[in-house]
């Protein structure tokens, strides 16, 4: 039963993306995302949850590979990942993933705390953290509040940023960047321009209207030195060239 109700809200979700607000998100959303990757490099990339057109939010990215991973798909099979796994116990060797990108994963997981945790795992040292969410202070945290089924379709809870960077804090992660966007109302039928007026002026001028937000996390390796006791030891004194005797060992 919970196997259906999950298909059901990733069918629902996916036909919200494809409607022109859905469009509206997720074309900024992946011009974030692009910037956000520019400058990660290395060989694996991993992107947990399906959000939008397979890997496309990803599909900039600089790594050698890119990965989705999700726990399901949707009910037509025209969104798969390319790994199925439990969010709790992911299916991926530690310390072997360069970056993690989490689109609203975390607001339709149940266990948010678990898969952080399963992501500081597998992530390598210095490895990056890409989280978006959707901000509740905001027009869309009010849409969700009153929808019955949760707004995005299926999204089960909004996650704020200053909780956000205080669980990544208490995991070792540095915070490297942070951003809002989102400056269109949460309803309507109009798709304006990713790049239109609002959005390049709201991030400056009104932050505080914003409707999601980014979050670029480093995960920091400290490398332990041990320190040496600095034992004084007893040098024998040089005189005209010959070696003094020292009076330890001496009798009486």
């Amino acid at each position: 039963m919970l196997l259906d109700m999950t298909q059901f809200s990733a069918s629902d979700l996916h036909a919200w993306l494809r409607s022109p607000l859905g469009q509206r998100v997720y074309a900024l959303e992946r011009k974030l995302a692009a910037e956000a990757l520019a400058q990660v490099f290395g060989w694996q990339l991993l992107q947990i949850g399906l959000w939008g057109e397979d890997d496309g939010l990803i599909s900039e990215a600089r790594t050698q590979r890119r990965t989705v991973l999700a726990w399901h798909g949707d009910r037509e099979g025209t969104h798969q990942a390319h790994i199925r796994s439990r969010t709790d116990a992911l299916a991926i060797a530690s310390d072997s993933v360069d970056a993690v990108v989490l689109p609203h994963t975390l607001e339709y997981e149940p266990d948010p705390h678990e898969l952080l945790r399963e992501v500081e795992r597998i992530l390598s040292g210095e490895g990056h953290l890409i989280v978006f969410g959707f901000r509740s202070l905001s027009s869309w945290g009010v849409r969700h509040l009153f929808a019955r089924d949760g707004f995005p379709p299926g999204l089960e809870r909004m996650i704020g940023e200053g909780r956000l960077k205080d669980w990544l804090k208490l995991l070792g992660f540095e915070i490297v960047d942070a951003q809002r966007y989102l400056f269109a109302l949460p309803w309507g039928s109009a798709a304006p321009s990713a790049h239109n007026f609002f959005e390049r002026v709201g991030r400056r001028l009104w932050p505080l209207f914003a409707g999601g937000y980014l979050l670029k996390a480093r995960k920091r390796v400290y490398a332990l030195t041990p320190i040496r006791p600095s034992w004084k030891r007893l040098r024998p004194k040089v005189v005209g060239g010959l070696i003094e005797p020292t009076t330890r060992g001496r009798s009486g």
